[in-house]
């Protein structure tokens, strides 16, 4: 067998949790070493602190996959001066790479978010924002209005440059049939009809996705092979499509309403942990069969589950007022710690990893732990 590389590593990351689901602000992907070193052992964590550093060191791992990005506000030197730049010269000492998928990996089917959402119970599990994407291929539509005897020679033209690509299937268009008209002035030298008189032409309508990247071509081919002495030319840009069980947060509607007890019971058993702290507003229903969902400090995602019918947001930590509002509005809190909503999913992410990429081993951070203990 091959050996194995960080771009490996890196792929198989991405297949999990595809780092463009990743949120603007994030830090994501390969964030220290390079692609083409061999990799046998992975340490997983959710924080890579100077403790897990040194786990790393000790099990002579190559690469860390560090949930949060360690390096996440931008550094302007690396000199050994805070904690952020010895970990990073450590690493580089060491020659040991890290990978941080983070928000990605909220965002993706059968992620973090997905895995909560189970602990809960069996339902209708949806994104609390739908991610939306374009392929590339479908970035924009071009159209333009011909003769019908063009039709086919522009369509040929415009696929030629990569225009009409969606998925497999190549040449793909829209054809309608109309009337345009025109009047040339006296400087025009019209190739279909006479200037100086309203001219009234069949045409068809046609219209191509095209990728962004080869517009100009589009255009240029359009003008080239158009009869026209100046052919119509439309672009439109096209609005991502959202993906209904990708994106941030989850709201889950159950099958079999539950109590908070309940919850909270499913819930501290998924997570590992005891206790957790809940918030209900006056009035809260006895049962709750619509939940939202959002990993770590999920507060950004608060108002959204509310207005989607919410009556509890199970999360890691809020701001206080942000719970006060939330109660206000007859919305209810679990919370069970930042990292407690996280580490949990760990063993999942290391055997997709192990299943994806054969021939590394991974292996969980033991020095990786909650900073907050109960006293």
């Amino acid at each position: 067998m091959n050996k194995r590389t960080v771009k490996d590593l890196l792929r198989a990351v991405d297949d999990i949790a595809p780092l463009h689901l990743a949120e603007e602000w994030d830090n994501v992907g390969l964030l220290v070493g390079r692609g083409d070193a061999p990799v046998s052992s992975a340490l997983l964590t959710i924080d890579l602190t100077p403790a897990v550093l040194e786990e790393a060191v000790r099990q002579a791992c190559e690469a860390v996959i560090s949930y949060h990005p360690p390096i996440f506000k931008p550094l302007k030197r690396i000199a050994n001066a805070t904690p952020a730049e010895r970990v990073v010269m450590r690493l580089l000492e060491r020659g040991i790479a890290v990978i941080s998928p983070h928000t990605a990996l909220d965002a993706a089917p059968n992620g973090l978010n997905d895995w909560i959402a189970a602990g809960i119970g069996t339902g209708d599990v949806r994104a609390l924002v739908p991610h939306g994407q374009l392929p590339p291929n479908e970035e924009t539509k071009i159209v333009t209005f011909c003769p019908v005897d063009a039709v086919d020679r522009l369509r040929d033209a415009l696929a030629a440059v990569g225009a009409g690509r969606i998925g497999g299937y190549e040449r793909c268009s829209f054809e309608g049939r109309g009337f345009g008209t025109f009047f040339g002035g006296s400087a025009t030298e019209p190739r279909v009809g006479k200037r100086g008189q309203l001219e009234r032409v069949e045409e068809a309508r046609l219209e191509m996705v095209c990728p962004r990247r080869v517009l100009a071509l589009a255009v240029e081919s359009i003008r080239q092979f158009h009869p026209y002495e100046e052919p119509p030319i439309e672009i439109h840009e096209l609005s991502p499509r959202p993906f209904r069980h990708t994106g941030a947060g989850r709201r889950i509607t159950l099958d079999q309403p539950l109590t908070i007890q309940q919850i909270a019971e499913r819930l501290k058993s998924h997570f590992g942990v005891s206790p957790v702290q809940v918030a209900l507003p006056d009035g809260a229903p006895e049962q709750h069969s619509r939940i939202g969902i959002s990993a770590g400090a999920g507060g950004t995602h608060l108002d959204i589950a509310i207005e989607s019918g919410c009556t509890l947001f199970v999360t890691g930590e809020c701001r206080h007022h942000d719970v006060l509002a939330s109660l206000a509005r007859g919305c209810g809190l679990l919370i069970a710690g930042h990292t407690n909503t996280e580490r949990g999913y760990l063993p999942t992410f290391a055997r997709r990893l192990a299943q994806a990429v054969e021939g590394v081993t991974f292996q969980l951070a033991a020095a990786d732990r909650d900073p907050f203990v109960c006293l």
